[in-house]
């Protein structure tokens, strides 16, 4: 009896591990299925041991200073996957799986490579050190519940090609109370406009292609976007001001347009972004106080589990913009953790860094933490900067100080060869209070500004320097992704 008890539990114990087995593609609409071709690879991907499901390789630009066509492809599964991917034009050496701290092992075999997925995520496949013709890889979770398309509240995208109908700025204008769905398959090609509304949600796993902006948000409250892709955008992936408690979750981008920002949030309060990748031609992630007809502090700001490619700029910027018409506002309580950074370029000598606070316009910042956070080798920048910043093509005067900043656990490896900066502008403008805790270059522990090859001016006060272990990542972004 006891025996048979035993099969029935391994029986019960198999078919749970079956079912947990899911994997769901999406073809593209017939009316793209040439247009938004990229045939530099071929790649499929199956449950294990599975038939193969051929996946379609969406062309995305990159890169602003030459514009290049890289690939892009994206399906949800649960359990592993095992992932099939052919190069098809040339011979190939090498190839690497970025972010390197997922430890993602391809079999090489000729011009194609294997690889398992064990858990859902975000990453980059190189041949022979191609970043501008790469392979974009996005594993989504499972989707835990959709919206019914009947619904009144909800604004559905079904698979196929979508176009705003009056082209008004080419914008959907979303009401308050609305969930817009764009399934997996869809195009929508015009941004969505959320002004002056609160309690809007913006869900699911479909593209939002080539708009002015991906999404605006203006004078709102408690929106959230989760889920979807923005190729290409003129402007902005998203453009919030004036904001309360935003949400941007699982939020895939990528830009090749001047001022083709990620995520902007102008003086915007109660932010949380979680598990996003963003590969953009200017900066991939800024807080700024106030800009345009938003006025107001930046306060209460989390940003974790990230991937940040910036072709051209910075992948985090704050402080530059903010209110000089009376006493200036306040940028306080950001936190950055788990990011994973794999470029910066930025031409400008005076406003480089991966991690750039830069104090303008009457701009107090403090309160900002970094912690967990992995520096691939860089085309142009520094590392960090911390400055007390008037740049006159942006700003009406200088920022009032930085303080109280805390970096830990932050691994950078590279050429290191561009000094980072901390300094503010004089005795009344001051950096000060920063601490480094487990700062590591190129895998040795910096105990002080000259193995962190920082350049620390006169005007800043209380930089200490820590030691600790770092964290080791994991692919999967949040345990609270849908």
């Amino acid at each position: 009896m006891q025996k048979f008890l035993s099969l029935i539990f391994l029986a019960c114990i198999y078919t749970l591990e079956v079912n947990a087995q899911e994997l769901i593609t999406y073809p593209p609409p017939k009316a793209v299925v040439y247009s938004m071709h990229n045939d530099d690879y071929t790649v499929k991907v199956r449950k294990p041991g599975g038939e193969w499901e051929d996946l379609y390789e969406y062309n995305v630009k990159v890169d602003l200073d030459k514009p290049q066509d890289a690939s892009m492809v994206y399906f949800d599964f649960s359990g592993s996957v095992e992932v099939f991917v052919q190069k098809n034009n040339g011979n190939t050496e090498s190839v690497k799986i970025r972010p390197s701290s997922y430890e993602i092992k391809p079999v090489l075999n000729g011009n194609s490579i294997t690889f398992a997925l064990a858990e859902p995520g975000k990453i980059s496949i190189e041949f022979d050190g191609d970043k501008l013709h790469n392979l974009h890889l996005f594993a989504n979770p499972i989707e835990t519940s959709r919206p019914d398309p009947n619904d009144p509240d909800v604004i559905y995208f079904g698979p196929g090609v979508h176009v705003p109908k009056d082209l008004p700025g080419e914008a959907f204008n979303i009401a308050s109370g609305k969930t817009v769905y764009i399934a997996g398959g869809a195009i929508v090609r015009g941004k969505l406009l959320c002004d002056k509304v609160k309690d809007v949600r913006i869900i699911g796993r479909g593209i939002i292609d080539q708009p002015q902006r991906g999404v605006e948000i203006r004078h709102s409250s408690n929106v959230t976007v989760d889920g979807i892709i923005v190729v290409n955008p003129k402007h902005y992936t998203i453009f919030a001001g004036g904001s309360d408690h935003l949400t941007i979750r699982n939020l895939k981008s990528f830009s090749a347009s001047s001022w083709s920002d990620g995520l902007d949030f102008m003086s915007c309060s109660d932010v949380t972004v979680d598990d996003v990748f963003m590969r953009n031609s200017d900066d991939c992630i800024t807080v700024y106080g106030h800009r345009w007809e938003f006025y107001g502090d930046a306060k209460n700001y989390s940003v974790t589990n990230a991937i940040l490619w910036a072709d051209v700029a910075h992948p985090i910027n704050i402080g530059v913009h903010g209110n000089t018409e009376k006493t200036g506002e306040v940028i306080e309580n950001l936190l950055f953790k788990n990011i994973e950074i794999l470029e910066h370029d930025e031409d400008d000598p005076t406003a480089e860094g991966c991690m750039a606070i830069q104090a303008g316009d009457m701009n107090l910042v403090r309160n900002v933490r970094f912690e967990d956070i992995h520096v691939d080798n860089f085309q142009e920048g520094k590392l960090l900067q911390l400055k007390v910043a008037f740049y006159d093509k942006y700003n009406a005067a200088p920022g009032r100080g930085i303080e109280n900043i805390y970096f830990k656990n932050i691994s950078y490896n590279g050429i290191n060869n561009s000094p980072s900066i901390i300094n503010g502008l004089d005795k009344d403008h001051l950096v000060k209070d920063v601490t480094f805790e487990g700062l590591r270059i190129n895998g040795k522990l910096a105990t002080n500004v000259v193995e962190a090859n920082i350049k620390l001016g006169e005007f800043t006060k209380n930089i200490t320097f820590r030691s600790s272990q770092p964290m080791k990542k994991s692919l999967m972004g949040s345990p609270n992704q849908r």
